[in-house]
C-alpha cells in the first residue's frame, strides 16, 4: 500500500511540473516582443475666417486661424512658416516679432491669429503654411488687392 501512495505523489510531482512548464511556455510565447504601435501621426486641417479682399498699404489685417485635428495626440507641436510672393508687406503672429520668409516659428496653440500689415499699393500674395512634427503640412493661399485711397 506504501508503494501505491508513494507512486501517486511521484506521479502527480510530474503532473505538476509538466503543468507549470507547460504554463510557462504559453506565457513566453504569448509575449509579443514588438513595440507597440502607438498613433501619434494625425492629419489635420486649418481652417481661417473669411478676410478682406482689398488692403491699403500700412493697413493692417487679422486672420484667424484654427487647425482641426483628426485625432488627438498630446506630443504633436505645430510650427508655421510664410513665403511672400506677390507685393510686399509683414507678416506677424500675434505681439511677435515680423516672421522672415521660408523660417519656422513655433505656434502658441491650435487657435491663433496672424496680422498681415501691407507694405505696397500693388496686389499682394502671399502663402502660408502649417506643419506639424510628424512631417504633416497644410498650405493657405492669402491675395488682396490693393485699394484705391484716393477718392
Amino acid at each position: 500500500m506504501n508503494a501505491i501512495i508513494k507512486r501517486l505523489r511521484i506521479r502527480r510531482t510530474y503532473f505538476f511540473a509538466m503543468l507549470a512548464m507547460l504554463m510557462i511556455g504559453l506565457v513566453m510565447t504569448a509575449c509579443n516582443r514588438e513595440p507597440l504601435d502607438i498613433k501619434r501621426d494625425f492629419p489635420f486641417e486649418v481652417s481661417v475666417m473669411p478676410v478682406p479682399k482689398e488692403i491699403t498699404k500700412g493697413e493692417t489685417v487679422e486672420i484667424r486661424c484654427k487647425i482641426l485635428r483628426k485625432g488627438n495626440y498630446e506630443g504633436t507641436k505645430y510650427n508655421i512658416r510664410y513665403f511672400q510672393f506677390d507685393g510686399q508687406g509683414v507678416l506677424r503672429c500675434g505681439d511677435a516679432p515680423p516672421y522672415l520668409p521660408n523660417d519656422l516659428y513655433p505656434l502658441p496653440g491650435e487657435v491663433f491669429r496672424l496680422y498681415y500689415t501691407s507694405g505696397s499699393v500693388v496686389s499682394q500674395s502671399f502663402d502660408i503654411w502649417v506643419g506639424d512634427n510628424f512631417g504633416n503640412e497644410k498650405q493657405v493661399n492669402f491675395q488682396f488687392s490693393g485699394k484705391n485711397t484716393e477718392g
